[in-house]
């Protein structure tokens, strides 16, 4: 009986895993796919940067850090950026992680578009001081172009944000119901 009870727990990880990793896959592709309506001014949702917001708020803060990594890598592959956005992302990640969600805010829409919206700020100020260092730019060289990036990017990533965290929330906690379900 205890090795059936340990199948299926190894069952549960691996199930969750996949879901993980397919969650990630579509975000990636929706990266590619220019959807009509979904830009504003020519900034499209960073889906990746709402997958690890959405991942990272019930997560450790360690295991948020390599996401963050991890995601910045393949964000910086696919978007070919100078400098890379890896110092930014780790930050978000220790940071969401760090919230200890169910304290501060609620499992609500609004929560993590608030959320998403400020750590997209925090992202683009880390991306604009990494630029400035760089290229050796003065503050003013950079600040209207930061401060377009930044507040275009934080609106329209945490407006779609909602659309991806409800469904990837709701996959996460029917997966663990049915997993205590089975260990009782």
């Amino acid at each position: 009986m205890p090795h059936q009870f340990q199948r299926s727990i190894d069952i549960f990880k691996i199930f969750n895993l996949v879901f993980i990793v397919f969650s990630f896959i579509i975000c990636v592709l929706l990266m590619f796919i220019p959807i009509p309506g979904m830009e504003l001014l020519g900034t499209s949702p960073n889906w990746l940067f709402i997958w690890l917001i959405a991942w990272s708020i019930k997560q450790p803060v360690w295991s948020s850090a390599i996401a963050g990594l991890i995601v910045a890598w393949v964000y910086d592959g696919i978007t070919l950026a100078t400098p890379d956005h890896v110092f930014g992302f780790v930050i978000v990640g220790v940071c969401v992680a760090g919230l200890q969600k169910q304290k501060y805010t609620g499992e609500d829409f609004i929560s993590v578009a608030f959320i998403v919206f400020f750590m997209t700020i925090v992202s683009e100020t880390v991306f604009a001081l990494h630029y400035l260092r760089i290229h050796w730019l003065s503050v003013s060289e950079v600040l209207p172009k930061y401060q377009e990036t930044a507040i275009i990017s934080a609106i329209i990533t945490s407006l779609w944000s909602p659309v991806f965290y409800y469904p990837f929330n709701l996959c996460q906690q029917k997966i663990k119901q049915l997993e205590r379900k089975v260990l009782k």
